[in-house]
Formats: structure tokens, sequence, C-alpha cells
């Protein structure tokens, strides 16, 4: 069977279907493979590690009925190097050709017997505004852990608190919160920070995007366009967040956003090579900020702060401080502070409903 389709569209679906196949080599191998499907006039691409799901359609010139699985790096390699425009697939048993002008690539094909389909969703598709997602998962989802020890830290955290939907992210050692009145939208769930992230970078040319949420197979979908974004939910009790939210404050600074992140990263130049720690010392009017002791006291910053209550000296990882700063885009930070071994609360200017928490390291000065 013989069909022509555009290459970057090709080219483009494949690399976004990748993004979903197993890395694990104990998987199947047809697992690090993408599933191809072929009938009438369109292919459609699908892919899962069994955790998440993608699939998508594209338009095709030909007409038949084809399917079989293909590793696809060797084929997005080969393909980045042709030419725009239209390209050839040659389909025989266990082989597809790419042919384009005088340019041929012969890549073996996997039967499709053992792929596993993707999830019934049988719930009522909604609709979702893109800005709702764009405007609050970028708070939270740096603040995921990456470590799979704990699987409930990898994800997001989805409750109900009264008219709002809270939004919640932790690694254990910082946390992140949005709240954000609700429709109902979206039930009490934990979702993978990692599958979130993927979700954004295919919705920004959206207006909103469809939402169907399935309690028997405990997966979401999202619907954009012609892809579909599949992913399970993932099971256990997500910490009580509650707990670590301060109910006093004894000091509190307000401090230019830029002038912060210039001045961490200039301390962070000698906190590299002392565990990444910079101290800062919350005093009349002022922020003094320095490595920690056996980094050379000498090596100091200080910058203007309307500071309110009592002097605090805190010991943060540099590193958290600069990816709060990276992920708010307001003009001037407030800090709320207890006491030095206390977690201390970040805020922005332009979101009362967002905020931000790390705890502070231990220092014996």
């Amino acid at each position: 069977m013989i069909i022509e389709i555009d290459k970057d569209q090709f080219l483009e679906r494949l690399i976004l279907a990748s993004h979903f196949t197993s890395d694990k080599l104990t998987t199947s191998i047809a697992l690090q493979g993408v599933s191809v499907g072929i009938k009438e006039d369109s292919i459609s691409l699908y892919t899962t590690n069994l955790n998440v799901y993608y699939q998508t359609r594209l338009a095709i010139s030909g007409k038949g009925e084809a399917e079989f699985v293909i590793e696809p790096k060797r084929l997005i390699e080969f393909m980045q190097f042709l030419q725009p425009g239209k390209i050839t697939l040659d389909i025989k048993d266990k082989q597809t050709t790419i042919l384009q002008g005088k340019t041929k690539g012969n890549f073996p094909t996997m039967v499709v017997e053992d792929f596993p389909p993707p999830p019934k969703m049988p719930g009522k598709e909604q609709k979702i505004a893109t800005s709702f997602l764009t405007q609050n998962l970028p708070l939270i989802l740096f603040t995921a852990s990456n470590d799979d020890a704990r699987p409930v830290l990898t994800g997001i955290s989805f409750s109900t608190d009264e008219d709002n939907l809270v939004m919640v992210a932790t690694d254990g050692f910082r946390l992140s919160l949005v709240k954000e009145r609700s429709k109902g939208i979206i039930p009490s769930m934990i979702v993978p920070a990692e599958f979130l992230q993927e979700v954004l970078r295919n919705i920004n040319k959206e207006k909103e995007v469809g939402f169907s949420y399935s309690q028997e197979e405990k997966t979401i979908c999202f619907y954009v366009r012609e892809h579909s974004f599949y992913s399970r939910l993932i099971e256990g009790e997500f910490p009580p967040y509650e707990r670590v939210l301060p109910a006093e404050i004894k000091t509190t600074a307000i401090l230019e956003k830029d002038d912060l992140m210039r001045n961490i990263k200039l301390i962070s130049v000698f906190a590299r090579d002392f565990s990444n720690v910079v101290v800062c010392d919350f005093r009349k009017n002022e922020l003094a900020m320095r490595p920690k002791k056996e980094g050379n006291e000498e090596n100091t910053t200080v910058q203007e702060a309307q500071i309110k209550g009592e002097e605090m000296r805190v010991a943060f990882n540099f590193r958290y401080l600069l990816d709060f700063l990276n992920h708010t885009d307001s003009k001037s930070i407030t800090i709320e502070m207890l006491r030095p071994d206390a977690p201390v609360v970040f805020r922005n200017e332009k979101n009362n409903d967002f905020l931000h928490i790390i705890m502070p390291v231990r220092i014996q000065e």
C-alpha cells in the first residue's frame, strides 16, 4: 500500500507521540514503538507506557487499511533531514519505506496484536478554559517531586475547599498552592505533574480544551483538536498540606523581585561550594545575603526591603528561591516568617490565591 503525507506534520506528530512511549527495557518492545493505523484517507498514531496514552490523527493522500508498530527514534532522525513537502510511505509486510525524490529509507515494523488499547472514557466531555490551566499550573508544576519512590509527590493534588478548587504540589522541601473558583468540572484526584506539563505544551493556541474523567478506569483525558492525552491517576494519600501552613507571622518582608533574583545569583557564585546554602538576614529596611559561614562572610550583598516585625536570620537552598522567582511574574515579593526553622511563605502581589512555601535550612553559626 502506498500513501502520501505532509512530512512536517507527520514528523511533528511522531515526535509528540514518542514522548509517551515506554523507555523501560523490561517492558514489551511494542510499547517502545508507535502504533500506526491507516484507514480510508487518514492515519492515526497511538503510543502508551501504560500510565499515559496519546492518540492523534491526520489526513493522507491515498486509501487503504493497515496496522503496524514502528520504532520512532530512527524514523524521526531520518525524517528530520528530509526536505519540507510531501513524502511517500510504501507499506509492506514487516517493513515501511519512506521515499522523497531519490532518497529512500527502510524501517522494520511489528504486529499490533499485543499493543494495549487506550482506556474507555464513558464520562461526558466537558470544556475547560485554556487560561485556567496556563495561568495556574505553571505556578505549581515546578514544585512536584521527580522521585518515583513516593509517587504521590510526583503529582498535582486537586481537591475542593468550600467553593474553591485547591491545587497543591510538594516535594517535601517546598510546596505550592493555588485556589481557584470551582465549577465542579475537575474532581478530587492526583494527576502526574509530568503529564500535565506535556498537556500545557500543546494547548497554548486554544481557547478551551475538552476534558473527561472515568472513575472506573481512574483515568482523565484532555482533548486538544485532533489530539487526545490520557493519564492514569496516582493512587494514594496526598500529604496533609494544611499542617505546613503557618498559623502565625512574626516578620514580613516586601522586596523587589528582580533585585532579589540578581542578588541571589550573585551569592550563588560562592554558595555553590557550600551546599547551595544562602543565609538571609532580614534587618531594619534591608535584606543582607551571604553564603553560610564557612563560605566566607566577606561575600555579601544587601538590598532595600520593607521589613515589619522582628529581625530574622533564615537560610535557604538558593536553587529553591530561584525556582520560585523564575515562575512568578510579580514585580514585588512578600516573605512571611515565624522562626528560622519554620516553613517560610512566599507570595506575589498579582495573585492573592497563590502561595509558595520553602523549608529553611538549619545552620549552626
